[in-house]
């Protein structure tokens, strides 16, 4: 019989990959949940199929409160998970959401990219642009979704993610700067415990993405023209003492500040706190100051 062979030639902070190219994530699956009433906040959510090939899709999240002329802002989040893991259907994704959708009185839009290793980088870049693309066709009321055409304001627009999801926000921003959004106004950008080159995990980025340009790849390691036309008003970035990757989350604070981009720019860290912590307990103290940041963000004038 042949067997697998099973000398690992990488190994990487989320997967190993096997001489006869397999590649065996250490995290492959995460529990999902469906759409739903959420019967304690009241919150809806609904999915939509936005492309069947390749394979993107939406949950979109409404809060309870919502009157039938009411137009609110709206979020488009970008999930984390490595580029190779998790969804916006998980139970911790599905739920944080749900709570910053009832917190800040927001329609919330959270996006299904491809991962790696189905679909390596730059999918995850592709699939959530061209969802950003599909919310922005609502903007003229005549799109394919009621709750988007009915209550989303298209000139208060949020983009964010935590960690591989702060990444790909980051260059959503920058396409928006660069290209533009018809029908939208992007007003603020929220990245949270964003990953971006400088760590040992370098390495494991280029691998997932064969294409890349090296560790100059401005998807890694954003460049000051990318910075300096982000297509927003105003960013909040979160950074975590514990995280190895706070000094690339600082740096890019830094860094924007330097452009010469006309942005507001405002840091946060969590002290003493993992990366992503707020994610597995969201009554948690901190995770709740987390929360309350993120929403004072969004309902700032």
């Amino acid at each position: 019989m042949a067997s697998s062979d099973p000398e690992i030639t990488h190994s990487f902070r989320f997967f190993h990959v096997y001489k006869d190219g397999r590649v065996v994530l250490h995290f492959p699956t995460c529990e999902k949940l469906p759409p739903s009433d959420d019967p304690i906040s009241g919150v809806r959510s609904n999915d939509v199929v936005i492309s069947s090939e390749p394979a993107v899709s939406v949950r979109i999240f409404l809060p309870e409160s919502v009157n039938p002329t009411q137009k609110l802002p709206l979020v488009f989040y970008v999930h984390g998970g490595g580029f190779c893991m998790q969804s916006p259907f998980s139970t911790t994704y599905h739920n944080f959401v749900t709570t910053l959708v009832n917190e800040a009185n927001v329609i919330a839009v959270s996006v299904d990219y491809g991962l790696f290793p189905t679909r390596p980088v730059p999918a995850c870049y592709e699939d959530s642009w061209a969802a950003l693309q599909w919310v922005a066709s609502h903007s003229n009321g005549k799109g394919p979704h009621s709750w988007l055409n009915n209550h989303a304001d298209f000139q208060r627009v949020f983009i964010g993610g935590d960690s591989a999801g702060g990444n790909i926000s980051h260059t959503l921003a920058a396409r928006v700067g660069s290209i533009g959004l018809p029908g939208t106004k992007v007003v603020g950008v929220v990245l949270v415990h964003p990953y971006f080159g400088g760590t040992d995990d370098d390495k494991m980025w280029l691998y997932m993405c064969p294409t890349n340009g090296g560790l100059d790849d401005p998807r890694l390691k954003p460049v000051t023209g990318d910075l300096a036309r982000l297509g927003c008003e105003r960013l909040l970035i979160f950074v975590a003492e514990k995280d190895h990757l706070m000094v690339v989350g600082k740096n890019y604070y830094e860094e924007l500040k330097k452009s010469g981009w006309g942005g507001s720019v405002e840091i946060v860290e969590n002290l003493g706190e993992e990366h992503c912590f707020h994610l597995f307990n969201l009554k948690y103290e901190k995770a709740v100051d987390l929360i309350n940041k993120f929403v004072a963000f969004i309902k700032q004038e």
